[in-house]
């Protein structure tokens, strides 16, 4: 597996427990709809949470919120739309992007992007 899917999963094990510790309830991970992928749906105070994982162990090319861009936002609502069809008792949503960054010796660092789409 290439390095970049290593850190990828990584990060998405990190962040499972962060939201966990921040009292988050997990629902899936990794839940698909053709080519459509949420990283993490979760729960918290009734509100549904569509959460894009960003990791990136190097700032060479910016930091890792920086990768979730315009089209990815795009995939992220579409996915949103096709669970809310399978699922819908959810009427309070929410789109977020948690971003990781993993310096060598130092702690993960953490910076959470809430209500990116409106």
């Amino acid at each position: 597996m290439a390095t970049h899917n290593d850190t990828g999963k990584y990060g998405e094990a990190l962040a499972r427990i962060y939201f966990i510790q921040k009292g988050y309830e997990i629902l899936y991970l990794n839940w698909r709809y053709k080519n459509w992928e949420v990283d993490i749906v979760a729960c918290k105070n009734n509100l549904l949470h569509f959460i894009e994982v960003k990791t990136g162990r190097s700032q060479k090319f910016g930091y890792p919120e920086e990768k979730s861009g315009p089209q990815k936002i795009r995939n992220l609502v579409n996915a949103a739309e096709q669970f809310l069809y399978q699922y819908p008792q959810w009427k309070r949503i929410q789109f977020d992007v948690l971003s990781i960054s993993l310096f060598k010796k130092e702690d993960p660092e953490y910076f959470l992007i809430e209500d990116v789409y409106e």
